[in-house]
């Protein structure tokens, strides 16, 4: 019998690449969009209804990969699983006669393609986004769905600026067993956006959601994230090791209240993050109260230091001359 190495190569070999014009199921293929390290994304058509559709169809060595097949599956599975206007809708593909997801095509640019052109947002722009994505993450989070891989590339805008989460390729699934994969060690996120525990190699939660949507505020606001370095693993260092250089250094026009916000969903460790998407969103909608808090806090902080301190001082004084006499009356006692 053939060693599995030939298997696969046939296997490979039965799989054909799509062009445009081919059919899959009821689905047209009408152009490339995107060619990706897993898999291509086109632009088709439901020759049913005439409604232009996304078919992304994994690469044939990786359509031969079990491991990726069930990664592929989940999303496909949750993508039907899930129903809110922010998040990606995968349609019916199961008479299709290939591996592949079809869902509706959306119109718009990514947050990514924003960002290059206009550099940085004004800010009430930015924390109207930030609430949205907020929307999308508390409806995910509910139904036990962390993405894992939030960014501006897997955001996608329409005219109004109302915001569409896309690529659920890594996300985890509550009561799932992970996944593992060799090509999908980017499994733990982007350099630039991942959460500090999935450095570490931890799995994530909702939180490290938070932390991502944290990033993309902060680089909305100044043009910029908030680590950089010459390399991914320097990035991922500094996110270990430092805390970002706060918002208003360099958006001074920054209210210190969305200032306050963006520490805390960046927040290293998630324990002092914030728990929930509802609760990140509710001080972004509030960031006046959110400075007040943080004025009153600070406040009882430094006021019992600004008065102890002065106290131990005079004690202190006042504590030289006496034991100064008792040591005199000492010597004196002892001539």
């Amino acid at each position: 019998s053939a060693s599995p190495a030939v298997n696969q190569h046939r296997r490979l070999i039965m799989i054909e690449v799509p062009h445009p014009g081919d059919r899959i199921g009821p689905y047209r293929i009408d152009s490339l969009v995107k060619e990706g390290g897993m898999a291509s994304v086109f632009r088709g058509t439901d020759v049913r209804t005439g409604d232009p559709v996304a078919i992304k169809i994994p690469h044939p060595e990786m359509e031969c990969d079990p491991l990726f097949f069930d990664r592929f599956q989940r999303e496909a599975e949750i993508g039907r699983r899930l129903d809110h206007p922010g998040v990606v809708k995968v349609l019916p593909s199961e008479d299709s006669g290939r591996v592949c997801m079809v869902m509706p095509w959306v119109e718009g640019r990514s947050l990514r393609q924003i960002l290059d052109e206009e550099k940085k947002l004004a800010p009430a722009r930015a924390q109207r986004i930030a609430l949205r994505i907020c929307d999308v993450l508390g409806y995910i989070h509910s139904h036990g769905v962390v993405h894992r891989d939030l960014k501006p590339e897997n955001l996608m805008l329409d005219a109004d600026d109302r915001v569409m989460l896309i690529d659920f390729g890594i996300a985890g699934v509550a009561g799932v067993r992970r996944l593992t994969f060799a090509k999908l060690t980017k499994a733990m996120g982007t350099p630039d956006y991942v959460s500090p525990e999935q450095v570490k190699g931890k799995r994530g939660d909702a939180r490290s959601d938070i932390y991502s949507a944290g990033v993309i505020l902060y680089e909305m606001l100044t043009g910029r994230v908030p680590f950089r370095g010459a390399n991914p693993l320097v990035v991922l260092n500094q996110r270990l090791l430092a805390d970002a250089a706060p918002v208003r250094e360099l958006a001074p026009e920054i209210s210190r209240g969305l200032e306050e916000t963006i520490r805390r969903a960046l927040e290293r460790d998630p324990v002092h993050r914030y728990g929930s998407a509802q609760n990140f969103a509710w001080d972004l909608e509030h960031p006046t109260q959110v400075e007040a808090a943080k004025c009153m806090t600070d406040g009882a902080a430094k006021s019992p230091r600004r008065r102890s301190q002065p106290m131990w001082t005079y004690v202190a004084l006042a504590l030289i001359p006496l034991v100064i006499f008792v040591l005199l009356c000492f010597v004196a006692s002892r001539q």
